[in-house]
């Protein structure tokens, strides 16, 4: 059931803000990113902020992709206890209505990045199932997720030149709960296991609605978190559609553990296809990071930039897996009617996956 109040990061487990516990690895975070609803370009923004209460650290990024070239900055603090502040060095969130409209604010001139852009929800935002896995014993992850797709006003400017991402489109998501944030845990559970995680995440924007598939698959192919959502525009709480039974394909790009085509294939005959327009990795928010990791202690207060090439990007490296495809979409449905949206194929395969024909941590598509 969510409130106002999980548009904030004040909780302390995966349950709504009602709960309370501890853990040494909880988190709290925000994410947001957008693309031009229209069109086949590669501009996209995306922007990520992160609470980690037992560790005593926040981070942020924000990142611009355009042109074949993206820019990420980083920033982390020590949180001294506060998390209602939601400013980690020149990056800023404002949540100026709950579940509805937040605005984030970039003022980082020495390192040549400033933004402003507002986001507003098309609809309510769904919860998606609470995400529990274990590795034997031990809790791997279990937390809690809305997810809203919206619109944009406002601008990002890169080395002086300025952006108006006013026509933009996307998604933005605030999850709280338990997940590896921080330094790596010394000590693996026993006996060692094989790493794996499977995950596709595809929040697509129409004219009339919004559609939004996930999977988690263990290693066998075998589905331990996935739904299927329709979202109508400017539908309230309990105005989606639930798909059941949804199933998916993926053509993997050789040489890659990155699609080149995603099919989802809805219960009523309808599918979905996802043609990859560009690729924005994910690192650039310190997911896999080997310096920038969620969590990680940079000290008191450090900010930095990073730019990729890429086309110079070698995506065969561990930490460069986790991708977001901005993506041209197509849905035919079973009556024979077609439209046309965008959306980004989210993907991140490690380990073996059946399914795929993936066997061990890093063999690639042939």
């Amino acid at each position: 059931m969510l409130t106002r109040g999980d548009d904030y990061p004040i909780h302390q487990t995966a349950e709504p803000v009602a709960y309370a516990g501890t853990d040494r690895n909880f988190y709290d975070r925000y994410f947001f990113n957008g693309y031009r609803r229209e069109g086949d370009d590669d501009a996209f923004f995306s922007v990520a902020f992160g609470v980690y209460p037992q560790l005593n650290i926040a981070d942020a990024a924000f990142c611009w992709m355009h042109e074949g070239r993206q820019v990420n900055l980083r920033a982390s603090r020590w949180l001294e206890m506060e998390r209602m502040d939601l400013a980690v060095g020149p990056i800023r969130i404002e949540v100026l209505e709950p579940l509805r409209r937040l605005r984030v604010t970039v003022e980082a001139p020495d390192q040549g990045v400033r933004a402003e852009v507002v986001f507003e929800g098309r609809s309510f935002p769904i919860e998606e199932p609470r995400f529990t896995r274990r590795i034997g014993p031990r809790t791997f992850m279990d937390y809690t997720r809305l997810t809203q797709n919206g619109s944009y006003a406002g601008w990002v400017e890169v080395d002086g030149a300025r952006h108006d991402v006013s026509s933009f489109v996307g998604t933005r998501d605030r999850s709280w709960g338990v997940r590896p944030v921080g330094a790596r845990d010394p000590q693996e559970p026993a006996p060692a296991a094989l790493p794996q995680f499977f995950w596709l995440w595809t929040p697509c924007v129409f004219d009339d609605g919004d559609l939004f598939f996930h999977t988690n698959d263990d290693e066998l192919g075998r589905p331990w978190n996935r739904r299927a959502v329709w979202a109508p525009l400017g539908s309230a709480r309990d105005g989606v559609t639930e798909f059941d039974m949804v199933d998916y394909a993926v053509d993997w790009r050789s040489g890659t553990r990155h699609a080149a085509r995603g099919t989802i294939h809805l219960p009523d005959g309808g599918e979905l296809t996802l043609e990859p327009q560009a690729e924005f990795f994910m690192l650039g928010l310190g997911y896999n990071h080997p310096v920038w990791g969620h969590g990680m202690n940079q000290g008191r207060l450090k900010v930095e930039r990073e730019d990729l090439v890429l086309a110079d990007v070698d995506r065969a490296l561990p930490f460069h897996l986790h991708i977001q495809a901005l993506s041209k979409v197509t849905w035919r449905g079973s009556d024979g009617t077609t439209k046309v949206g965008r959306g980004v194929f989210e993907q991140f395969v490690l380990g073996p996956h059946a399914t795929s024909g993936f066997k061990s941590i890093l063999d690639m598509a042939p």
